[in-house]
């Protein structure tokens, strides 16, 4: 080695924050989309590139297995989707472009990944019984070029997931997946049970332009160890203790409000003016900050909507004295097929590569053989989780709680002429509806838990109603506002387990829609929808403007219509098997005439969550 080389610590954090019988159905194929679609409006400046620069994505969610294909672009025509219309074949060729820049200009260029590929599309999702989530699409994540990936909490929730990462992941990865404080139980040679990482701790290796870079990364699930424990371990002390040009800081943890500092401040108590860059991801928002001159985080949204951009002027390699600030630049670029054709300086006849359109065929192949484009209907609209009032005709919310729910639980049901009100979690909702073909892959991003429905029989109509608005309050009695506040905090912990961290992202939207002047904004039409972001770094990080997202607040739960009956009117109290504690816990406190325990809940009807919307579009939209 030469000690003038310019070295990178790439400390690679995969630090997850602790808080994608139809018979009647028929097909269309998911074909690759014309181009274009639909008009996109181009970046209006090129990326600034510096001596180290780095494209950064996040929290993909593109597993094959549930039913939504992030990995084949967001596929509807409603603003903000064509955004984020390209896919996973696409990004490869832009990538390839890239890559070939930057040995025009001789500089480095990595990729890098800061975790959760599981959960949350068809093609991840989707999978077929038997299946192993991600397994299939997993297969073309790892052609791509990957400097860094970083494990993230939605691959260590069950533990086939985790042992298929393992065994099949991590060792196509040649030492690049990396799980610092993350183990997996496996057998030894004797069959004795070892705790082991799922990744490396950390990887050592030099770029193209000859730096050095030390990698970690870890997270909060399977065996994990904190963040402040992780940084005490003898082999982090060893990782970091050679001074390295550059620490390269990567894991699935929001970048602001989260452990970040404990990382950053083991590191700046041993190297007090080394570079550190930091990439983060779990909380699905675009955000940067710098916690000093010398260091930017970076975090780049969510679903295969936001590919970041980060570059640095290092200086000159040998200089490890300086004190100067670093010149950092950040993007955040919209993915799609314009942005990339504009950014890597290709057309649309010469962009496309043997890689990604061999990636792209690949994932339509799988999307056929997972069903994905079974239709169950044509939506007539766009609906919202909260781009539009809770109640309205345009929420998401309101379609599934008082229009599909009603219809698909009490299809062949014994109990359909039994009065009732119908409750859930507003955060079994994940994802938007949009106007046009409704198909299975829509159908799992739109509501992906397979939640069963249990109900109570014989309840007051006066008491039934008053569940609703108890959950979604405290009320004026202290005590219960405190053990609610419990309940709330463990509900939360257990929401964000299942992916559903979008309280983080719902507020982030509806700040970034009052900074930015929203209503007028969209009102005057001049801008597509989409991502505005204002953020605690330097400049404009947004690549395209746009006008802001709309946002409203919507409630914890929500329930369907109350049936217009006396008081006295014995009805069903029908919920998802999710919040059945806490709505039990409630339902003691409006009433004293009877205990409700678990004995009292029954099944329901055998229709699951995830399976509400396609029935319901079946029935409605053909």
């Amino acid at each position: 080695m030469h000690l003038s080389l310019l070295a990178l610590t790439a400390l690679n954090f995969a630090l997850t924050a602790k808080s994608c019988s139809d018979e009647h159905a028929h097909d269309h194929a998911h074909q690759k989309r014309l181009f274009p679609q639909t008009q996109l409006t181009k970046p209006t400046r090129p990326l600034e590139w510096g001596d180290l620069n780095i494209i950064h994505t996040t929290d993909t969610h593109g597993k094959y297995e549930l039913g939504v294909c992030w990995l084949l672009g967001h596929q509807h025509a409603s603003f903000p989707e064509p955004n984020y219309s390209g896919d996973l074949g696409d990004f490869a060729s832009f990538v390839q472009h890239m890559k070939q820049l930057a040995i025009e200009k001789d500089v480095d260029l990595l990729l890098v990944d800061s975790g959760d590929l599981h959960d949350g599309t068809g093609l991840s999702d989707g999978f077929p019984a038997g299946g192993i989530d991600a397994h299939d699409a997993n297969q073309f994540i790892k052609q791509l070029p990957y400097d860094i990936m970083a494990i993230g909490n939605h691959e260590l929730y069950d533990y086939i997931n985790t042992w298929d990462m393992y065994t099949n992941f991590v060792p196509a990865l040649g030492g690049k997946y990396l799980s610092s404080n993350v183990n997996i139980t496996v057998f030894d040679v004797n069959k004795n049970t070892i705790d082991v990482p799922v990744g490396n701790r950390f990887r050592k290796f030099t770029t193209r332009k000859g730096r050095k870079i030390t990698s970690l990364g870890n997270d909060v699930n399977t065996t994990v160890q904190s963040v402040a424990d992780m940084v005490k371990e003898q082999w982090f002390a060893d990782a970091i203790a050679e001074e390295p040009d550059l620490f390269l800081l990567v894991g699935h943890m929001p970048v602001s409000r989260d452990n970040w500092p404990t990382v950053f401040n083991a590191v700046r108590a041993v190297h007090a003016q080394t570079p550190i860059i930091i990439l983060g991801g779990h909380s699905h928002i675009r955000d940067c900050n710098q916690p000093d001159g010398r260091s930017m985080a970076l975090e780049s949204g969510r679903y295969m909507e936001t590919i970041g951009w980060l570059s640095a002027n290092l200086g000159i390699p040998s200089d490890v004295d300086s004190k100067d600030n670093i010149s950092f630049n950040r993007r955040y670029l919209d993915q799609n097929r314009v942005t990339y054709e504009y950014h890597s300086q290709q057309n649309n006849h010469s962009f496309d590569t043997a890689q990604g359109q061999s990636i792209t065929q690949g994932l339509l192949n799988l999307a056929k053989k997972y069903d994905l484009s079974m239709l169950f209907g044509t939506a007539p609209q766009d609906y919202t989780i909260s781009r539009n009032p809770y109640p309205s005709n345009g929420s998401s919310l309101t379609l599934f709680i008082n229009e599909a729910a009603p219809y698909s639980l009490t299809l062949n049901n014994t109990r359909a002429n039994i009065s009732n009100i119908m409750i859930t979690n507003s955060g079994s909702q994940r994802f938007d509806i949009y106007s046009g073909t409704f198909d299975k892959n829509d159908q799992i991003s739109a509501s992906p838990f397979t939640d069963a429905f249990m109900f109570i029989k014989d309840l007051p109509l006066g008491v039934a109603q008053e569940v609703l608005p108890a959950l979604n309050t405290a009320g004026a009695d202290e005590r219960r506002k405190r053990d609610l506040s419990e309940v709330l905090q463990v509900r939360e912990r257990e929401m964000e387990k299942r992916g559903y961290i979008d309280r983080r992202y719902m507020e982030w939207l509806d700040e970034m829609d009052r900074r930015h002047d929203g209503a007028v904004k969209r009102a005057s039409q001049n801008s597509t929808l989409g991502y505005v972001t204002s953020d605690s770094c330097p400049g404009v990080g947004d690549d395209i403007l746009h006008a802001p997202l709309a946002s409203f607040d919507i409630p914890d739960f929500i329930g369907s219509d109350t049936p217009s009956l006396s008081n006295d009117t014995l009805i069903d109290l029908v919920f998802v098997d999710f919040i059945q504690e806490q709505l039990l816990e409630i339902l003691n406190e409006v009433q004293n005439t009877t205990t409700y325990t678990d004995s009292n809940a029954a099944s329901y009807t055998d229709v699951l969550s995830n399976a509400v919307l396609g029935l319901y579009a079946q029935h409605a939209w053909n």
